[in-house]
């Protein structure tokens, strides 16, 4: 185990004279031990920088330190790092066995017999020692990705780097294989980057979450800091889900003013803004209130949209006026009646909004972690 730093990661691609920034400036430090996971949109950066980190690709400037050495030009067979990647990748003609020891009889001077052990013993801990004899083309989609990371667990390396490796399988199965992960994880305590491009997976999984936009880090921190407070509006509107609700309005005094509602503001939050013209109010879809009659200056009408029922919890599409197609979306519990077309009174508590930059879309005020509720 040890710690994994990335500094100032620049990676370059050449597209016929034009330059291509696929990874900007990144730095980032993985503690050991640590459970980091990559996330942002498809196209940001997120598979080349871990792709760079395992020596798949060149580095077209900064460094990768591992363990406080420089391994930025190693050979990815010199890094003591192990990948699974989206596709399985498993020989169908060998046994899982086989495929598990495939890496260690390859590249290291272990004996057959050590190497059995540690397969063997990677089998049990993955919960699948019935089936090392068998051939890929035996086993379940969730069997195959379990062989994947026994191959990984086996070279016993400093760090595991995960490029989507559930992307493949249905939700059920990607949700228990989460558990499984984050629990294997603990009990070997190696380094991680984890790379997807699912909000859901990096919330319940990352000791920490980097988000990563179009090659450029926007905000590193554990879950509840990048949910609750946002380095940005596109942290804000990528993490959670459904996403943040976002409305442009002007700074006009001690209100914002837009087409749809004005909203008074306190001294506290009125001082945040600086002297910002205008910006951009978000709140999260399970602060939004449903309430019986309006009773002070952030309570406004909407109509109902759309319900979708999710069992636990209903997602309520409203619009401030029957015939617009600009929605936002409350989330309210699952027991309670509402329908389409009804006329209802919604409430955006002061301490629950968030307020941005319009033009560079930083953040100018976030909820405080501390006003969310306390374990118990």
């Amino acid at each position: 185990m040890a710690q994994l730093e990335l500094d100032h990661l620049t990676k370059v691609f050449d597209d016929d004279g034009t330059d291509i920034i696929a990874v900007d400036d990144v730095t980032i430090e993985i503690e050991d031990g640590e459970f980091l996971v990559l996330v942002g949109p498809s196209g940001c950066g997120k598979s080349t920088t871990l792709r760079m980190v395992a020596g798949l690709e060149t580095v077209t400037s900064g460094d990768i330190h591992l363990g406080g050495k420089t391994i930025t030009k190693q050979r990815p067979q010199e890094r003591d790092i192990a990948m699974v990647f989206q596709s399985y990748a498993l020989y169908p003609h060998m046994s899982v066995r086989q495929n598990m020891s495939f890496g260690l009889e390859e590249s290291t001077d272990m004996t057959q017999d050590d190497i059995d052990d540690r397969v063997t013993r990677a089998g049990e801990l993955l919960g699948i020692p019935e089936l090392l004899e068998r051939k890929p083309g035996e086993l379940s989609g969730g069997q195959q990705q379990r062989v994947a990371l026994g191959r990984a667990i086996v070279r016993e390396p400093e760090v595991f780097l995960m490029d989507e490796p559930l992307s493949n399988l249905d939700a059920k199965l990607r949700s228990e294989m989460r558990t499984e992960l984050q629990r294997l994880q603990e009990d070997l305590d190696t380094t991680t980057m984890y790379v997807t491009h699912d909000q859901t997976e990096a919330m319940t999984m990352g000791d920490r979450i980097a988000v990563l936009n179009d090659g450029e880090l926007q905000q590193v921190g554990t879950p509840l800091e990048c949910y609750h407070e946002p380095a940005n509006k596109f942290v804000a509107g990528f993490i959670g889900e459904p996403s943040m609700n976002f409305f442009e309005l002007d700074v006009d005094g001690d209100e914002l003013v837009g087409d749809d509602f004005t909203y008074a503001l306190s001294p506290d939050t009125k001082e945040t803004l600086g002297g910002a013209a205008s910006v951009t109010l978000g709140i999260r879809p399970e602060d939004i209130e449903l309430v019986g009659d309006a009773e002070g200056d952030h309570d406004f009408a909407a109509t109902i949209d759309v319900v979708e029922p999710m069992g636990n919890e209903n997602s309520v599409y409203l619009g401030f006026s029957a015939d617009t197609e600009d929605t936002f979306v409350a989330t309210v519990g699952g027991m309670k009646q509402v329908e389409a077309g009804e006329e209802v009174t919604v409430r955006f508590p002061e301490e629950a909004i968030h307020l941005f930059d319009t033009t560079t879309g930083e953040a100018l005020k976030n909820r405080s972690l501390e006003l969310t509720e306390p374990n118990v």
